[in-house]
């Protein structure tokens, strides 16, 4: 997970990570005056988010799955689109609830006329429960609305070197964006991860692209130029983008970007290293799976390549990592390489926090072992993994050879949001891989 979004979260009130309970409020829940329950009409539709004087967009459907209705939240991006499977539908009174998948966040609505819906996105991991207003229209609609206007329209494509936030709380991205007409799709990538899918609309000098995955919604706003009023102290290149960054409630940040083809981010194999005279991990934590616990010393891992993932349930980064690696380890395993997932949840609690990460093994089919290991925080990381310096991002793959030697410590994962530097990604795991198998 993105180390600087998490960072943004915590300024939404949000915390670290998210996930915390699957039980909704009676607010959410509570008979309505005897109103019907509103029909989720099978087909098209367009949310809004209405947060910080903003408008977040987002595309679902409503499918008829065997006589129950299933939304699919769609986000488009560099390799064409996801559709994220909402299953867990129940209504009450008034109101439906519709549960986001892996995250524990649902969209809370009520009838509002014919096809229309109003009602609340609501994020049950914070310590009082997280609420958006949403409303949403039946139909097939654009995300944006492109403007009527004789301007020309800018050029947002390519590569773009981008900064975000101001002085020391700054950190380095790159934009990669394809243009076609007024549509835009693409994705900004840091050091520590990306911000996935992200699609939108040029109008004229100004850009917007959103993305709402159930757990997140992002808003990205440019325009080619400075604002006003000007700072006329300052210099300003040709096509310099300035920006800002919405996130969720309150997350907020700005940024600019310049076109560079050749823009790139630090390696993001030397972000995070073993501390000086260590060359193992030492751990044992307790299986997701309750009796058992998992360490890297255990005979099922002996002589074997080992692939070790810290993730979270409530991390979509992770999530991106994981539907890459769960089909591939079924594929892989027979070759002598196992993978252990380390998860690090909200609360401390077993209980509570092996259940999510249970939740998320079958939903994603990790036919590999999965370990509690702590609090979805760096401090909880680094003390529960002593031997490792600088922990930056959710996710990080450590590779382990057959003595069970850290041989690759790789920060974040680029997932299929963005084009080419996803296959990069992946070539970069099957080579390392490939490399300690021979071995």
């Amino acid at each position: 997970m993105n180390n600087n979004l998490l960072r943004l979260m915590a300024m939404a009130t949000l915390g670290l990570g998210a996930c915390q309970s699957n039980t909704s409020t009676s607010a959410e829940t509570a008979a309505g005056g005897g109103a019907a329950a509103p029909k989720l009409t099978p087909g098209p539709w367009r949310g809004v988010l209405a947060t910080q004087g903003q408008e977040i967009p987002f595309l679902f459907e409503v499918k008829d799955e065997a006589g129950q209705p299933v939304v699919y939240l769609i986000n488009k991006g560099l390799n064409g689109e996801e559709r994220l499977r909402c299953e867990d539908i129940k209504s009450a009174g008034d109101s439906t609830t519709i549960r986001m998948h892996a995250f524990d966040a649902a969209l809370v609505v009520r009838a509002d006329g014919q096809g229309k819906l109003k009602g609340t996105w609501v994020k049950y991991d914070s310590k009082t429960p997280y609420r958006v207003p949403v409303t949403a229209t039946a139909g097939a609609q654009e995300l944006f609305p492109v403007a009527q206007s004789t301007e020309k329209s800018g050029n947002f494509g390519g590569t773009w070197r981008a900064t975000f936030g101001e002085g020391k709380e700054s950190y380095p991205a790159t934009g990669v964006f394809t243009q076609q007409g007024n549509h835009l799709t693409g994705t900004f990538l840091t050091t520590t991860g990306d911000y996935r899918y992200l699609s939108g609309v040029v109008n004229g000098q100004k850009m917007a692209v959103s993305t709402f995955d159930g757990s997140h919604a992002f808003l990205f706003t440019a325009q080619n130029g400075p604002k006003e009023p000007i700072d006329i102290t300052k210099e300003y290149a040709p096509n310099t983008l300035f920006g800002d960054f919405y996130s969720g409630k309150s997350g907020h940040e700005t940024w600019t970007a310049v076109p560079d083809p050749k823009a790139k981010l630090p390696d993001a194999d030397t972000l995070t290293y073993l501390k000086k005279g260590e060359s193992r991990l030492n751990f044992k934590f307790p299986n997701v799976i309750e009796g058992s616990s998992i360490s890297p010393t255990d005979p099922k891992y002996r002589g074997k390549v080992v692939v070790l993932q810290i993730l979270g349930s409530w991390c979509p980064n992770c999530m991106d990592e994981t539907n890459f690696l769960a089909p591939w380890y079924e594929k892989n395993k027979a070759r002598g390489v196992e993978i252990i997932g380390l998860g690090y949840e909200r609360k401390p609690d077993y209980a509570v926090s092996a259940a999510k990460l249970r939740s998320m093994r079958e939903r994603f089919k990790m036919g590999y072992d999965v370990a509690f290991a702590g609090v979805a925080d760096k401090d909880s990381v680094a003390k529960s993994l002593p031997q490792l310096a600088k922990f930056l991002a959710f996710p990080t793959t450590i590779f382990l050879d057959k003595k069970g030697n850290v041989r690759k410590i790789h920060t974040g994962f680029s997932g299929p949001g963005t084009g080419k530097y996803y296959q990069e990604e992946i070539n970069g795991f099957n080579k390392i891989v490939d490399k300690l198998l021979k071995e």
